[in-house]
């Protein structure tokens, strides 16, 4: 009688994928050693490069940032009872947003702010796209080293996926959230409050929309109301963190900001089309999923070039 097939270990399936796609792993690795390195600069730049009274300010911005996020986190359980049709339109909603926090919220201001570092049209396009370079590297070493086993299941099962899927997702969104946070630490960095304060109350205003339809959108996902409510307010704790960041590199490292906005725009942008598109029309609501993203675009546009 064969012996059953054991269970791989994740460390085993990490380990089997690495020789398989050696070049991906590479680019994986560098992206991510490239994030740690960029935020551990800043962050001690924002300790021990900066006014206390600045640090204090951005500290508190970032702090609105996420209980404005927590707020519409909590306000998504109230919701209850969603048919399949409706998580598919509040999905493609959130890819609306997605898309174009992407392109107002991170990729212009990138530009803007990496052609005022580098004085040339040329070389602040270079430094945004090597940021959404990284940000897929990082995004497609995330996808291919997640684990797509379950021991009931099997290879590439249901229920794998979906969680592979949530989880990506929710890395995308909390590297949205990063730079939201930075563009905080940055207008807070002269110590002109006429400067940061008008920012942090837009981005505090666009967060808790955004997080309202990112709970709703990861219900749909699969996850419970609390879950959901959960991991959105702790994709929230960005924010401070990166208000910190952007104090830090406004001080030294100043052409991180541009790259890190580069970065988070590839994340999204590399998991609305390879995950959340497609779980909007796995279920035969693709119009619907469709026109809901549109919504969700020229919301998240109005509330960037509006508010922004």
């Amino acid at each position: 009688m064969p012996t059953p097939a054991q269970p791989r270990t994740p460390w085993a399936t990490w380990f089997n994928h690495l020789q398989g796609s050696p070049l991906v792993s590479l680019g994986f690795a560098l992206a991510l050693l490239i994030v740690v390195g960029l935020g551990g600069i800043s962050l001690y730049n924002a300790f021990y490069g900066t006014s206390q009274v600045n640090f204090n300010h951005a500290l508190l911005g970032g702090t609105a940032g996420f209980l404005a996020t927590a707020l519409g986190a909590v306000m998504a359980v109230a919701l209850r009872n969603v048919s399949q049709r409706a998580q598919d339109i509040m999905l493609g909603f959130a890819a609306g947003m997605m898309l174009a926090a992407s392109s107002f919220s991170l990729i212009l201001p990138g530009l803007e702010a990496a052609r005022g570092i580098t004085h040339s049209g040329p070389w602040a396009a270079a430094t945004v796209v090597t940021g959404l370079g990284l940000g897929v590297l990082l995004m497609l070493g995330l996808d291919k080293f997640t684990p797509h086993e379950h021991e009931s299941v099997g290879r590439q099962g249901p229920h794998s996926e979906r969680i592979s899927r949530v989880w990506l997702f929710v890395l995308a969104i909390t590297l949205h959230n990063l730079p939201e946070g930075m563009a905080i630490g940055v207008s807070f960095a002269s110590g002109d409050m006429n400067v940061g304060l008008p920012l942090t109350t837009a981005i505090a205003i666009q967060d808790i929309p955004e997080c309202l339809a990112i709970a709703l959108a990861l219900r749909a996902t699969g996850l419970s109301a609390f879950k959901a409510m959960l991991v959105a307010i702790g994709s929230g704790l960005m924010e401070p963190l990166g208000a910190l960041v952007g104090l830090g590199i406004s001080s030294g490292f100043a052409i991180a900001y541009p790259l890190s906005m580069g970065l988070a725009a590839g994340a999204m942008i590399f998991v609305v089309s390879h995950e959340v598109i497609p779980e909007t029309h796995r279920n035969g609501h693709q119009t619907s999923a469709t026109l809901g993203l549109m919504g969700g675009f020229a919301v998240m546009m109005f509330l960037d070039t509006a508010l922004g």
